[in-house]
């Protein structure tokens, strides 16, 4: 399946926290949308690899997230390794994405960042001819996305790309809450984390509020880049 945006998290629920809307936006206008979470999230203080993919199966419902890989990397212990370079291309190769949505470059979880130089760095090799993988026993063509976009997480980072994502605002929510085990849950008895407070939902929207006003939207999500952004026209431009 070839995808139009393949967005990649070093853990499930990074995307959903993050760049949802953005994704549902999209796939609302038509464009094929695929996840690939690194990490199962197995050092999570709150729920187990078997509930983590119980409730990204969920999320990726609500979001109708057309295809969804697990890399299964280390949680908290994957390094920039040739294997997990590896791996990744072969993502790459596999779906052939215009866009590629990755984590934040740095962060307040240290995968974060490492995984964001993992996908940039596997982003550029995955062009390179000489660079051999296969996948399923099939020899892999060479394939460079045409963008590479970092989405923002727990620390405030100024965005070089801001997204109108109004009207998705409530779904993003659904998608959050479908990982049950991680966010609010008045009935849990597991332990508090900074993410298991209802105040998080407050802070999740307050950022929106936050990007949406640079643009003159309600709500909307940021992103950076390593490189300069074009457009067409400037009429492009909100």
């Amino acid at each position: 399946m070839k995808l139009d945006i393949l967005a990649f998290a070093a853990h499930p629920d990074d995307v959903e926290l993050s760049c949802s809307a953005t994704l549902m936006k999209h796939i609302a206008m038509g464009k094929k949308v695929g996840i690939v979470d690194l990490t199962q999230g197995e050092l999570g203080t709150r729920g187990n690899v078997e509930s983590r993919y119980a409730e990204a199966a969920e999320a990726s419902k609500i979001m109708g997230i057309h295809v969804r890989e697990n890399l299964k990397f280390k949680d908290g212990f994957f390094d920039f390794s040739e294997e997990n370079k590896r791996l990744i291309i072969e993502q790459i190769r596999r779906f052939q994405p215009e866009i590629v949505l990755a984590n934040a470059i740095e962060d307040r979880h240290p995968d974060h960042g490492r995984a964001a130089k993992l996908v940039a760095d596997a982003c550029f090799l995955a062009g390179l001819r000489k660079i051999e993988t296969n996948y399923q026993g099939e020899a892999q063509t060479a394939h460079r996305p045409k963008s590479l976009y970092h989405y923002i997480q727990d620390h405030y980072i100024k965005p070089d790309l801001i997204i109108d994502v109004s009207e998705f605002v409530d779904r993003k929510l659904e998608a959050i809450k479908a990982f049950k085990t991680q966010f609010y849950d008045p009935n849990s008895i597991e332990p508090v984390t900074p993410i298991s407070g209802e105040e998080f939902f407050d802070f999740i929207k307050s950022r929106m509020i936050q990007n949406g006003r640079q643009i003159g939207v309600k709500y909307a999500e940021g992103f950076t880049s390593t490189r300069e952004i074009g457009v067409n026209n400037l009429f492009d431009l909100l």
